[in-house]
């Protein structure tokens, strides 16, 4: 089986743009790149499937090197037969490829060996013939310095018989299969921990049984979890009767002396070799696939958060709030850049509401502030009522700002070096309103698992998680585009060719040369080379430039077919961007090439429509509940505003305004079945809620989704 072949089998994408986007791969283009600008070459294919591509190219190539070092080791053995050479490189799933190399990985310790080193191999295949009736007889013929008796002889043969049993690829299937179909998880509580505080948030497993194959992902990572903080213990149990006769009926062929022997074999390679092994394995793949569950969610929400509405480039005033050590300040311009910081106290123990009212005022006056953010921390909601006392000469929006995340990247090295002379609290406070412009921009500087909209995110396949979160910050940042002007270096290192390296160098270049102000300017870029020009250039923005094409997704590749469009059609290239009328009658068939088809011409036209578009929605102001200010507060039946602030395969938790999130399960997002919990609603969205169950001993709140 060929690369190719192994692709098409795993996605049933068409082979020939399998074969193209390998062959786009091989030649280092992106994933967003592909996407945007080859879509002739991948007949169309979106990111998620050329992901997919990605991800089996590389599967594929793993399972070519274990085929490599097995075949290798085997042959060292003497042992590898033109038979067994062809089943291992025909395999195409390593499960069956390591089922095959189990007979030659014998460790030197094993029963079994010992047992072969004694001479009892002979003995072993004398009672697997099944065809003696004196088997205790024939036993005595192999007594020697290490086998004193008959009865250790028969027990050597037995573990030899045990492993063959093991070794046996149909039994190890038929055990798989009976494993998939029925086993069951269970757990019981320590009993010495089970009066521990820490785990009582787990007793929902102190005595827990299900079928393993209907155990959902975050069920089964919070099992995980609690036996790893060693609170239960955890096993995986099917009919062993049920199991052992299954086996059974597979070698024992006869009924005589030797029968009796291989039934005490098949328990013994039951107990000690197969199930160990298949539960192990079963459990490894069920741990796999509850991490990548749990990663989806976290992929699919992020994804959310990070293009989340942007205000846009005005000039915010942020504020940090806190009690005892103040509410800190912050002036940014339509950049992004601080102005000025201060601390005010307005809050206990100082009470300084006067002189925090009077600060603010002046603030919003001296900078020209357009918007306020306030972050969603401790005194966020007394932070937000002082200002919403304030008479602004002008109109001002305030918003409440999801701060989770901020304080790791105010400790951040990132941070440091943009505000080396400030201390984490203003640098905290810059990230809550730059957030509040431009969330993606942001949120880029900070490790996704800190941003708080994942589950069991520290328990999953770490490099797995990162692999994922990174391609999904990718796609964010390329469908939307980058001011190369005014990005910082770890937003410009997620473009398409860019990386860490040559995106410090824009920035440098940028610092001591001024604004790009063309695209092609991009390329005097040190160590900036054609390739990284090609898969970056169309996701990078020049605002105001001297080609109005460089502030859109067009490709500089494509800017000679619009020059051409334009000239045909008798108007000026700026004549046509956003003129739909001129737009709309192209005849596109006209102008496609060997390499530009329509796919590619149609993109192009709905770019120039609307050229330098935002495809986010604009942020929206949102009020809490001014009456909720904690959970001894809310009332059974109460409806309130809220926004969804993390999604999960269970349901959707919804900030309301207090510390405690509440819980909308997904049996209460709508009166009929619910498979799909982002089908109903997403990340940020304000919605009504209605509270059905308040525990304020546990902190938990259920909620239903209202319908408005």
């Amino acid at each position: 089986m060929n690369l190719i072949s192994f692709i098409y089998q795993k996605t049933q994408l068409p082979q020939k743009s399998v074969e193209n986007t390998v062959a786009l791969l091989s030649e280092d283009c992106t994933i967003p790149f592909i996407s945007r600008y080859r879509k002739e070459r991948t007949d169309n294919l979106d990111e998620v499937q050329i992901g997919a591509i990605v991800q089996f190219k590389a599967e594929f190539e793993a399972l070519e090197k274990r085929k490599a070092a097995i075949i290798k080791a085997v042959d060292e053995q003497g042992a590898l037969t033109p038979e067994l050479k062809s089943k291992l490189k025909n395999c195409s799933d390593l499960t069956t490829l390591e089922d095959l190399y189990l007979p030659y990985k014998k460790s030197k310790k094993t029963k079994a060996e010992t047992a072969r080193k004694n001479g009892l191999e002979p003995l072993a295949k004398i009672i697997m013939a099944q065809r003696s009736d004196e088997i205790d007889f024939i036993a005595s013929k192999y007594l020697n310095d290490a086998i004193d008796n008959e009865d250790d002889a028969l027990q050597g043969a037995r573990h030899i018989i045990a492993e063959w049993i093991n070794e046996r690829t149909d039994i190890r299937n038929q055990l798989r299969n009976q494993l998939n179909r029925h086993a069951l998880i269970t757990t019981k509580v320590i009993k010495t921990k089970k009066d521990d505080e820490k785990v009582q948030k787990f007793r929902d497993y102190f005595d827990f049984s299900e079928p393993l194959n209907r155990c959902p992902s975050h069920r089964f990572l919070a099992i995980q979890r609690a036996e790893k903080e060693g609170f239960i213990r955890v096993k995986i149990e099917i009919d062993d009767e049920r199991a052992l006769q299954h086996i059974e009926r597979r070698i024992i062929k006869s009924d005589n002396a030797c029968t009796e022997h291989i039934e005490i074999a098949i328990a013994d390679a039951y107990k000690r070799l197969l199930l160990p092994s298949l539960t192990n394995e079963l459990l490894k793949i069920a741990r796999e696939k509850a991490d990548d569950s749990a990663i989806a969610v976290f992929a699919k929400n992020l994804r959310q958060l990070l293009l989340g509405a942007p205000l846009g480039e005005k000039r915010i005033l942020a504020i940090d709030p806190g009690f005892r050590t103040g509410c800190k300040l912050v002036c940014l311009d339509a950049e992004g850049n601080l102005r000025h910081n201060e601390t005010i106290y307005p809050h206990a123990p100082q009470n300084d509401s006067k002189g925090a009212i009077k600060k603010i005022s002046s603030l919003v006056d001296a900078h020209k502030i357009e918007a306020i953010a306030i972050g969603n921390g401790t005194g966020s909601r007394e932070t937000e009522r002082l200002v919403k006392r304030i008479a602004f000469k002008n109109p001002i929006e305030v918003f409440v700002v999801n701060e989770a995340g901020a304080s790791i990247y105010s400790a951040s090295k990132i941070a440091r070096e943009e505000f080396p002379n400030y201390d984490v609290t203003v640098r905290g406070a810059v990230s809550i309103g730059r957030r509040l412009a431009d969330p993606l921009a942001e949120l880029v500087k900070i490790d996704p698992k800190s941003i708080g909209v994942g589950q069991y995110q520290h328990d999953v396949d770490q490099t797995k998680l990162k692999t994922s979160l990174d391609t999904v910050v990718e796609s964010c940042v390329n469908s939307v585009g980058v001011n190369i002007n005014t990005a910082s270096v770890p937003l410009l290192s997620y473009v398409s060719g860019i990386g860490s390296k040559l995106a410090e160098n824009i920035v440098t270049f940028r610092n001591e040369n001024g604004a790009f102000k063309t695209r092609e300017a991009i390329k005097n870029v040190p160590r900036l080379g054609g390739k990284a020009f090609e898969q970056g250039a169309g996701f990078l923005r020049i605002k105001d430039g001297e080609n109005p094409l460089d502030d859109s997704a067009v490709h500089p590749e494509s800017y000679g077919l619009i020059t051409k469009i334009a000239k045909d059609k008798g108007v000026a290239l700026s004549k046509i961007l956003g003129n739909k009328e001129i737009l709309k009658n192209i005849p596109l068939e006209h102008y496609t090439t060997a390499n530009v088809g329509l796919p590619t011409l149609k993109d192009i036209i709905k770019e120039l429509e609307k050229p330098g578009l935002d495809r986010r929605e604009k942020a929206k102001i949102f009020t809490f509940d001014q009456n909720v200010r904690t959970i001894e507060d809310l009332r059974v039946g109460q409806l309130l505003p809220g926004i969804v602030n993390n999604i999960t395969n269970f349901g959707c938790f919804v900030d309301i305004g207090i510390k405690e999130s509440g819980l909308i399960h997904i049996s209460n997002l709508a009166d009929g079945f619910v498979s799909d919990v982002n089908a109903h609603v997403g990340l940020q969205q304000q919605l009504i809620v209605k509270v059905l169950e308040i525990d304020i001993p546990r902190k938990r709140i259920q909620l239903k989704l209202h319908k408005s």
